[in-house]
């Protein structure tokens, strides 16, 4: 089969991911083979591929894997063959430690990310344990299904830290391709609520899908403005955001930072910015659960996300420009 790998550490603007030709891997006897149709890409694998979030070397990179069973292990009883499944960025958690059992296993010591720390979907085939593969609602496309395996999920779970009231009003710091969904869940469960957009410079991609969707007000990230909001959620990696974040929001809020790692520093702030009661969260990983609600939102709603697609070997092309900002939305991987 074909797949990307990452070999080693470098810049995105070298070409690091090698095509490479492979052997197709074995189900276990717990784990579907899928036939891999589209991947998302993520934020993610930029911070894999240039060192933040090491990988193990060499690996298969891609967590917004959508396909099709083909082969199944003989305990298997949750999936049948033909049946279309995404797989998300939670591979294996133990099930068995406190986190796990208490509904946290996002936190498992034993967390096995796809894409990571085990072969993911940049691939024709990919295999994964049936307890962590999810069937795909009947009235969602492949393509536009990937990046709610990831953008989506996390994105739900950072929905569900920031604890959005109806009414208040939300920021979204960054406008890619998870913030582009969560504008989704809010518009839907918090009706009443405005939308705040913060974008990397007016005019950009970011601005244009902004409107396009219809945000309440539109600013360029650290200006100087005349509103406040509530809540906020930051999926940027610039650290200097969360001190300008915190500036403009009200007594008792939460910023909710949705980003595995921040590229710069956070920079050191008075503390009267966090204070009466402000607080900052971060969202590390997904549970199944957050996957699966995702799913099921982008099924009611519908989300459609925006996507740009690329042929499996344009994968560098796709991070690449995604780094730059040249992605409206979020960037999927045609496999097959």
């Amino acid at each position: 089969m074909k797949a990307m790998f990452i070999e080693r550490i470098g810049k995105l603007e070298e070409n690091p991911l090698i095509l490479r030709e492979v052997d197709i891997p074995k189900p276990t006897e717990n784990e579907v083979l899928i036939k891999v149709s589209y991947c998302g890409v993520c934020h993610t694998e930029i911070d894999e591929i240039e060192g933040r979030r090491m990988p193990k070397i060499p690996v298969i990179p891609g967590h917004e894997v959508v396909g099709y069973v083909v082969e199944k292990g003989n305990k298997v009883k949750n999936l049948k063959i033909g049946d279309r499944v995404g797989v998300a960025w939670i591979k294996h958690a133990c099930g068995k430690c406190r986190y796990c059992k208490s509904g946290e296993e996002n936190l498992c010591n034993d967390f096995i990310a796809t894409g990571a720390d085990a072969d993911g979907g940049y691939a024709e085939y990919m295999v994964v344990e049936s307890e962590f593969a999810y069937k795909i609602p009947e009235n969602l496309k492949d393509e536009t299904t990937a990046p709610i395996l990831c953008a989506g999920a996390v994105g739900f779970r950072a929905y569900k830290l920031s604890e959005i009231k109806d009414g208040e009003t939300v920021a979204l710091f960054g406008f890619g391709a998870s913030n582009h969904i969560v504008y989704r869940y809010i518009r839907y469960l918090n009706p009443s609520s405005k939308i705040v957009v913060f974008v990397k410079k007016l005019g950009d991609n970011a601005t244009k899908l902004a409107e396009e969707l219809g945000a309440d007000y539109i600013f360029e990230t650290f200006s100087e403005i005349s509103i406040t909001y509530d809540k906020a959620i930051d999926t940027t990696p610039v650290g200097e955001v969360i001190p300008y974040a915190l500036k403009y929001l009200n007594k008792g809020g939460h910023i909710v930072v949705n980003a595995i790692r921040k590229e710069t520093p956070i920079n050191a702030f008075d503390y009267t910015l966090i204070w009466e009661e402000r607080s900052v969260k971060s969202v590390a990983n997904v549970t199944r659960d957050d996957v699966i609600n995702a799913l099921k939102l982008a099924s009611v709603i519908p989300i459609i996300p925006k996507v740009t697609i690329f042929p499996l070997e344009d994968a560098n092309k796709a991070l690449l420009s995604i780094k730059q900002g040249k992605i409206q939305g979020a960037a999927v991987l045609k496999i097959s």
